[in-house]
């Protein structure tokens, strides 16, 4: 029920017409509000390399030989034969590789930072974005446990990786992006 006020005089009116749009439009915003960006893509960069004194993209176009070695590896697909590998630099040396991965998780995305080791070992892994409800996020403490891991088979859920109750999905997401990550280390990286 609304109140209408014409010629200073107050009226009550039932105008479901009226009152539906609000209620779906305050329901959409309701719908998300777990949506977050936490950081953008040169705030990604000085948290992968924070005393590198340069930042160098490289892009890759792959091969299907490539791509097939790539997602044989990390068992799971890759969205684009384009992929970007920013590479960190301090003093005239390589000090780390960093890799954005955005994925879905059950219907929307998430943005991921890996940081790799000069020597390709994980070092850090960031959540950049993610507009699930944000219960369903990784936490610091759950994704250190990708640190120091160096090959993509190693990763498994229930296996090396630890699940997070009641975000299965996203144990699975994150995981398959780590995958992903050292297996195009291994692939275009090391093997330059």
């Amino acid at each position: 029920m609304l109140v209408s006020c014409s010629e200073g005089r107050i009226h009550r009116t039932q105008r479901l017409g009226f009152v539906l749009p609000i209620i779906v439009l305050v329901g959409m915003v309701a719908g998300t509000v777990g949506a977050a960006v936490f950081h953008a893509r040169d705030e990604a960069m000085s948290l992968a390399f924070p005393h590198a004194d340069r930042i160098e993209p490289r892009d890759f176009f792959l091969t299907p030989a490539q791509r097939s070695e790539i997602e044989g590896q990390a068992k799971s697909a890759i969205e684009s034969d384009l992929l970007t590998v920013y590479v960190g630099h301090r003093n005239g040396s390589v000090v780390g590789y960093a890799i954005l991965d955005t994925h879905v998780v059950r219907t929307l995305p998430e943005t991921l930072l890996i940081v790799l080791g000069a020597d390709g070992r994980v070092t850090a892994t960031y959540v950049l974005a993610f507009y699930e409800p944000t219960e369903y996020m990784a936490n610091e403490q759950w994704l250190r446990q990708f640190g120091d891991r160096r090959h993509a088979k190693d990763l498994k859920v229930g296996g090396e990786i630890a699940a997070i109750t009641g975000s299965t999905l996203t144990s699975h997401a994150v995981t398959a992006a780590v995958r992903r990550a050292l297996a195009i280390y291994d692939v275009l990286v090391r093997s330059e």
